[in-house]
């Protein structure tokens, strides 16, 4: 009962640090929105323009046949980055959707900057 009782309490504080992330940030044709999403198998991201409500680009570790580890984020990073190249976005908007700023998440974003993405 207690380990119930502690994933949502651990979920209603992600969905509070969400809550408060998204009503400082937003993004736009130029410089959009990056949301990522971990899930304890997958990892995923996607660009979103919030003025049109569209996903401009998008890039999941499933599809790619990856978990999600430190390592992998590499990977999954570079092809996020060369989508966003493609497309000719050069800066984006981190949205960690509430997730702290470590592990899986940090090292995303430390290899989108190392593929030439400005976060």
């Amino acid at each position: 009962m207690s380990r119930a009782k502690d994933l949502s309490k651990k979920n209603s504080l992600r969905l509070r640090r969400k809550r408060r992330i998204r009503g400082k940030i937003s993004g736009c044709a130029d410089m959009p929105r990056l949301s990522v999403f971990k899930s304890n198998k997958y990892f995923y991201a996607q660009a979103i323009d919030d003025v049109t409500g569209n996903t401009l680009a998008a890039v999941d570790s499933r599809a790619m046949k990856l978990t999600v580890n430190k390592e992998n984020m590499a990977q999954v990073a570079a092809a996020m980055a060369e989508n966003l190249k493609s497309k000719k976005i050069e800066t984006i908007v981190l949205d960690r959707n509430g997730y702290l700023y470590h592990g899986v998440v940090a090292a995303f974003a430390s290899a989108l900057r190392d593929n030439g993405i400005k976060v």
